[in-house]
Order: structure tokens, then C-alpha cells, then sequence
């Protein structure tokens, strides 16, 4: 069990799940383990999600290996569980694709517990989605945090979102609150490899792995394709521990949810339901907050 070098009010803590498509590159492994260095969460479990049939056939397995050895590294095996999800997306909007994540959402969102629940998305909602559907209910009891979708107001190509088309329109229309933190504004914590090489590869084997696990994808990615660009890397994940730290107020705005076009274009034919729609996210907060809790636990 780790032991957090500062204490905060018990009334401050929060419940957490984290759904990941880990293995999909190299940033989500940075936000997990910021994730369960942070005091104020309660982790509750770790969702394994699928990242498409692109590369492998078993992405969501390979996503839970890979949390599986974080885990490994940061002693915490025994304490943090970990749920596989969906090994795919959904085949229509209607139908959920059931799995241990989406059944442990639903327990958690329907237990008794009064600390508020949140669950973070950094790959597809899939997952999500399921839940929502086997036991709507659970909409009022929890709020999600997504990593994924293109710039408002018009979409673009985004990875997470094409992993799930369907599932993002079942969120999208539902009740359940949504921060959206979409790819013009999480590709803006933006690191160099010099930068993790000195902030986070000392701090301990779980710093050595998270420097060296980039390093490598970054090679086995490189080419004479726009990414990777070499030298640096987006932490596109790490925004979803952020907003939860602090939730930048002046950094998002309340939009009416589009519906998504298999193109993933947003058609905005709607009015009522509102999502939170970030703008802005504070990457010297955000990366420093990470950096301070690896020296803090792991340092020398």
C-alpha cells in the first residue's frame, strides 16, 4: 500500500475508476500511475478497454497485461483490482457489449458509498455506454471523463472516438454528466523525451518503465510519417487526473452534445443536453503535479 507524503481532508476524496486502453501507446501508462499517486482518489478499480483491431486482435488483453505490470512495479497488486472490458466495440447503438467494467461501473454508481464517482476514459466509452444500457439508472450517480472526440464545433479523425462511434452517441444523448476533453486540447501537454529523461526515468522502476516504455514506442512508431515527431511526445491522457485535481473553471463551457457521423463529424441538432466541453487545460500543473508525486514516492 503506498503511503502519500501529505494527508487532505477526507471530505475532498472522491471514488475513482480508470478505464484504459493501455496498450494502445505510450501516454496512458503516465496518467494511471499519476492516477494512483494522488491522495484524493480512491481508486476502486482498473478497467482494461480494447483500442481496436488495427495492430492485434487482443488489444483489450494486452491492455490489461500492461496494467497489470504498472501494478507490478508499483507494488500495488494486492491492492488495486483490475476488470477486463469490452474486447470490442459495440455492434449498434443499442446493444451493450457487457463485460467486468461495465458491471463493476453499475455496482459502483448504485452503491451506498457518499463520496461522489468518477470514472475516466482514456481510450474508447465503450464500456460506459454498456453499462448505461443494461441499468440506465446509473446516470444520475456517477460522472465520466473523457479523453477523446475532435475540435468543436465541426469533429475530426480522433483515435479513441473511432474505436466507438456507437458508444459515444449513447453517452452523448444520455443523462450521465460528461467532461469531454477532446484532441485540440489534450495534444497540448506536450513533453520532451530530454524532459522525462530527467523528471521521470530516476524515480524508482516505475520511472525507469514509464521512460523507457515511451522511448521504445517512439522508435518501433517512427517513420516518415507527421507522428511521431522524434523528439517529443503528447501526455494526452494525464488531462483526466488533472480536472479532477482542479476542475480549470474557466476552462471549458457548457455545449449541447452533437450527434457523431460515422466520419466523426458532429451534427448539432440539439438544444437540452448539455456536456462539459474543455477549451483549456494547464499542462505546468498538470505535468508538475506528476513529477512532484514520482520524486515524493520514488525519488532519492
Amino acid at each position: 500500500m503506498l503511503n502519500h507524503p501529505f494527508d487532505i481532508p477526507e471530505s475532498k476524496k472522491i471514488r475513482l475508476i480508470i478505464n484504459t486502453d493501455a496498450k494502445n501507446e505510450a501516454d496512458d501508462q503516465f496518467a494511471i500511475v499519476h492516477a494512483l499517486l494522488t491522495p484524493r482518489f480512491i481508486v476502486k478499480g482498473i478497467i482494461a478497454a480494447h483500442f481496436g483491431e488495427r495492430r492485434t486482435t487482443a488489444s483489450m488483453q494486452e491492455s490489461y497485461d500492461e496494467v497489470a505490470k504498472l501494478l507490478e512495479l508499483m507494488n500495488l497488486t494486492q491492492e488495486v483490482p483490475i476488470f477486463k472490458g469490452a474486447e470490442k466495440a459495440m455492434p449498434d447503438e443499442r446493444t451493450p457489449a457487457m463485460s467486468e467494467g461495465a458491471e463493476l461501473i453499475i455496482r459502483e454508481a448504485l452503491s451506498d458509498d457518499p463520496k461522489p464517482l468518477y470514472v475516466i476514459f482514456l481510450g474508447p466509452i465503450t464500456d460506459l455506454a454498456a453499462a448505461y444500457l443494461q441499468e440506465p439508472s446509473i446516470a444520475g450517480r456517477l460522472t465520466a471523463v473523457w479523453i477523446g472526440g475532435g475540435a468543436w464545433p465541426n469533429g475530426e479523425q480522433e483515435f479513441n472516438l473511432s474505436n466507438d462511434i456507437d458508444a459515444a452517441n449513447v453517452i452523448f444523448r444520455s443523462e450521465i454528466p460528461l467532461w469531454v476533453i477532446p484532441r485540440n486540447v489534450y495534444s497540448t501537454i506536450r513533453v520532451g523525451i530530454a524532459e522525462l529523461a530527467v523528471r521521470v526515468k530516476p524515480c524508482g522502476p516505475v520511472g525507469a518503465y514509464l521512460y523507457r516504455q515511451l522511448v521504445d514506442f517512439n522508435l518501433r512508431m517512427g517513420g516518415n510519417g507527421p507522428w511521431p515527431k522524434g523528439e517529443m511526445w503528447s501526455l494526452g491522457d494525464s488531462p483526466a487526473v488533472s480536472v479532477l485535481l482542479d476542475e480549470h473553471e474557466y476552462g471549458y463551457e457548457m455545449k449541447p452534445a452533437p450527434r457523431i457521423t460515422k466520419d466523426m463529424r458532429y451534427v448539432h441538432d440539439q438544444k437540452e443536453r448539455l456536456v462539459r466541453w474543455y477549451h483549456f487545460i494547464d499542462p505546468r500543473f498538470t505535468l508538475e503535479d506528476m513529477y512532484a508525486k514520482l520524486q515524493l514516492h520514488y525519488g532519492s
